[in-house]
């Protein structure tokens, strides 16, 4: 395959501009001294405009590059709506969420904290698992991603690029914690917007504009256009559940509640993040239609690459470079610092007589650990596409039950982890198998997100006699750092 970029150069940049995003954080972090409540949540330190770069860098992973075109391919403008408006919905729900959550538990770190403390260690440690392995996953697209770009640009080897971006997130995110990921994201955002709105020009230029691309699809394939069409509309539904009920779970929203400086400012960042993220994944999605009109080869997975690659000079195809390590890093971070601070703060608990050096220094490497097993999987190209299906129908399970504490005080401990393990039977017994068509997705979802409300609503009246949870001894729970 022809690519715009030779090896010893890809490799050069790639390592340089991973050296300068490491820098910067690093040189941020040596310069903030923090103990380990700042490391986990950078509490009350940021403004709305500083919260909605972090969550609009964090929300804009490398996978807006591949998954939104590829949707488009085969579910049209339905499928890319509603993936947008997926992508937007946990954002918005959390100005309901994290602000019950600040007003119950002020000095709070993370979602684990208040499961322990609501529901005992049975949800606990369900819900924990499934957090735990969502991230897991979040991080193996995102290197995955990143690798696949670099070969598209030049032939390296997929290891060798998921061991230096891996390695150089790992670096100043160990030594830095949220403030360092935050301050980065900073400064990731300045670099991934213009690029992103300089690829969407690019790619205009290079389609002829939308007017040409939709008379071609109008003669090939007129569905993708069909805001009516079924298949679309049915595609479009999926994502949006799918992405809202995983994303309220992500312990990186939830530092980021407690980063803000205010209920207000919190509110403010994620409104704004949420409505700003809308319009990316709707610009990307385009080129999924463009890769049908325009007939240019290569797999979906890849058609923003295979419209615009091909017809662009080195010096273009070089700037992928810099927007690929920033859209990559932005979401590798947020998720290493989400990992690392349930680990400190659930350490903290087991281990009440530990010194918050230890505690960090166990974060750091309990996340060093996990990095490995990232790079191995990301290094072989595998599609996590299935597991991460897999994961959202975990959290679709588990979302009515964890959230409807926040407010009810007789749900319970014992509902909460009944309502999840029925949501878990009856999506699991919809959920396509690895070598099925995924046509009941959007059927499992579904049922897995419901029938913990209709278990929850059952047990209230089997299960009359039961003590009513004090939501207000919630932050009595919480570890003091």
């Amino acid at each position: 395959m022809n690519t715009p970029l030779g090896t010893t150069e890809a490799i050069c940049w790639l390592v340089v501009f991973s050296a300068l995003f490491a820098a910067a954080g690093i040189l941020y972090a040596r310069r903030h001294n923090e103990d380990l409540d700042a490391f986990v949540t950078a509490r009350n330190t940021q403004g709305p405009i500083a919260t909605l770069a972090t969550l609009l860098a964090s929300a804009l992973g490398a996978w807006i590059l591949l998954s939104p075109a590829e949707s488009a391919t085969w579910g049209g403008m339905s499928a890319v709506i509603g993936y947008a408006l997926g992508s937007m919905s946990p954002l918005v729900a959390m100005l309901v969420l994290g602000r019950r959550m600040r007003e119950l538990m002020p000095h709070g770190h993370s979602l684990t904290e208040y499961l322990i403390a609501r529901y005992g260690r049975p949800l606990y440690g369900l819900t924990l698992a499934i957090m735990v392995f969502y991230v897991f996953i979040e991080l193996t697209a995102e290197i995955t991603a990143i690798s696949m770009l670099m070969t598209l640009l030049a032939p390296v080897p997929m290891g060798l690029t998921a061991v230096i971006v891996m390695g150089t997130v790992l670096l100043y995110t160990a030594v830095g914690g949220l403030q360092a990921s935050i301050f980065t994201d900073k400064v990731q955002i300045i670099i991934i917007v213009p690029l992103l709105l300089a690829l969407v020009a690019v790619g205009w230029h290079i389609t002829g504009g939308p007017g040409p691309v939709s008379e071609r699809l109008m003669q090939k394939a007129p569905h993708l256009l069909d805001l009516g069409d079924s298949a679309g509309l049915k595609a479009g539904a999926t994502f949006f559940v799918a992405i809202l009920l995983t994303g309220i779970f992500h312990q990186g929203s939830w530092q980021r509640v407690y980063a803000a400086r205010s209920v207000v400012d919190m509110q403010r960042g994620f409104l704004l993040g949420g409505l700003l993220v809308v319009p990316f994944i709707f610009l990307m999605g385009m080129f999924g239609l463009a890769w049908v009109a325009l007939e240019p080869g290569g797999e979906a997975s890849v058609a923003l690459f295979a419209v615009v690659i091909p017809r662009v000079v080195p010096w273009v195809a070089l700037a992928f470079i810099p927007l690929g390590l920033s859209l990559v890093m932005s979401s590798a971070d947020t998720a290493i610092s989400a990992i690392g601070s349930i680990i400190a703060v659930d350490s903290a608990r087991l281990m009440p007589q530990a010194s918050q050096a230890r505690l960090l220094r166990l974060s750091r490497g309990l996340v060093l650990l996990l990095a490995i097993p990232v790079m191995i999987v990301a290094a072989q190209g595998f599609s996590v596409l299935y597991l991460f299906l897999l994961a959202d129908l975990l959290c679709a399970a588990a979302a009515f039950p964890v959230f409807f504490g926040l407010w009810s005080r007789r749900h319970d401990g014992v509902d909460a982890l009944l309502g999840t393990l029925a949501g878990l039977a009856a999506g699991l017994m919809m959920f396509p198998r690895p070598d099925q068509p995924m046509d009941t997705l959007l059927e499992s979802f579904l049922l897995a997100a419901l029938v913990p409300v209709a278990v929850t609503g059952m047990l209230r009246l089997v299960r009359r006699n039961r003590t009513e949870f004090r939501l207000e001894s919630l932050d009595d729970s919480v570890q003091r750092f």
